[in-house]
C-alpha cells in the first residue's frame, strides 16, 4: 500500500520505519527536510500536498493543533489538492475538539478520517507494539485497521472522532502523575545507604510501579548518580503539553483534576531547573535530589 507519513519527529520516524519494514511503499514529509531524508527507504515529498498525492493513506503525527492546521489546511497542505477517496489517520495527541474539526475538514474534501493517538513511545512504535486509541466511524475504522494493526498490539475503538483523544488523556494521566510520585518516593529514600540501581530495581518491582518503570529504571539510576539516562523517547515538554490539554478538556466538562494541576506545576519547575527537552523520567531524578544537593 502507498502510505504517506507527515511529521517525522521521534514518533513519526519510528512509525515510518515500521511501515517500510512490513512492506509498504512509504513517502514522508517534515517541516525540517533533513529529518525526512534520514528515513531510510522512504521517498521524500517536498510539501504536504505532494505527500497526499503520492499516497492512498496519509498518517500524521504532529506536535499540536497549530501544526495540524498548518500541515492540513495551508496553501500547500495535505487537503489543498484532490484527496477524494483517500484515508487520513491522525496519531497526534491534541484536544478532542481539534480532531473533530480536522475530521470535518477532511470529510469536506471527500476523504475519510480516523484519529488514533497511541500509548507507547518510539521503541514500541518501531516494533509495532503501540496501543491504539481509536476514534471514528465504524466503516472508516475498519478501513484503517489493517495499517493500525501493523503499528499496534492492541486497538481500542472508543467511539466517534474525539473519543480517542479523551481516552489518550485517560491513559496518560496516571503516568504523568507517576513520574512525580516516583521522584517524591526517591526523595524519601535519599538518605538510605542503598545504591541507586538497587533502589530503582526494588521500586520498579512493587505493586505501585507503572509498567514503564522497569524499562526506565536503569536510566533513572544513572541520573541519580549524575550520569546519562540514555535516548529520549518522550520529553518533559511533551508531558507539560499533554497535562495542559487534559486540564483544558476537564474544564470544558466541569471536571476537577487537582493532581494534574499540581503535577503540571512540578513538571514546569523541573523544566526550569533541567530542560524541557530532557527525558520525561528526569522529573523523578530532579525531585529525588531537590533541596538535598
Amino acid at each position: 500500500m502507498r502510505v504517506g507519513v507527515a511529521g517525522i519527529g521521534k514518533m513519526g520516524a519510528a512509525i515510518a520505519a515500521r511501515l517500510i519494514e512490513v512492506g509498504h511503499e512509504v513517502a514522508v514529509w517534515n517541516r525540517t527536510p533533513d529529518k525526512a531524508k534520514a528515513v531510510a527507504g522512504a521517498a521524500v515529498a517536498a510539501t504536504p500536498a505532494e505527500l497526499a498525492q503520492r499516497a492512498d493513506v496519509i498518517v500524521s503525527s504532529l506536535t499540536d493543533a497549530a501544526a495540524l492546521d498548518a500541515v492540513y489546511n495551508s496553501a500547500a497542505g495535505l487537503l489543498s489538492g484532490n484527496v477524494a477517496g483517500k484515508l487520513f489517520i491522525d496519531m497526534s495527541t491534541v484536544l478532542p475538539a481539534t480532531e473533530v474539526a480536522l475530521a470535518e475538514a477532511v470529510r469536506g474534501k471527500g476523504a475519510a478520517f480516523v484519529e488514533c493517538p497511541v500509548g507507547g513511545s518510539t521503541g514500541p512504535a518501531r516494533q509495532g507494539r503501540l496501543i491504539g486509541l481509536v476514534g471514528g466511524d465504524a466503516t472508516d475504522v475498519a478501513r484503517a485497521r489493517p495499517i493500525l494493526e501493523q503499528l499496534c498490539r492492541r486497538l481500542e475503538h472508543a467511539g466517534p472522532v474525539g473519543s480517542g483523544a479523551v481516552l489518550k488523556f485517560a491513559v496518560n494521566l496516571p503516568l504523568m502523575v507517576y513520574w512525580q510520585a516516583l521522584g517524591e518516593a526517591l526523595a524519601l529514600a535519599h538518605a538510605l545507604p542503598v545504591e541507586p540501581g538497587r533502589l530503582m530495581d526494588l521500586l520498579s518491582d512493587t505493586s505501585g510501579a507503572a509498567t514503564i518503570a522497569k524499562v526506565r529504571a536503569p536510566g533513572i539510576a544513572a541520573m541519580l548518580k549524575g550520569g546519562d539516562p540514555g535516548p529520549v523517547t518522550f520529553d518533559v515538554d511533551g508531558g507539560i503539553k499533554d497535562m495542559r490539554a487534559m486540564l483544558a478538556e476537564a474544564k470544558s466538562r466541569s471536571i476537577e483534576l487537582p493532581l494534574v494541576d499540581k503535577t503540571l506545576a512540578c513538571y514546569e519547575e523541573t523544566k526550569r531547573h533541567r530542560s524541557g527537552g530532557a527525558e520525561i523520567s528526569t522529573v523523578s531524578a530532579y525531585w529525588a535530589s531537590r533541596g538535598q544537593q
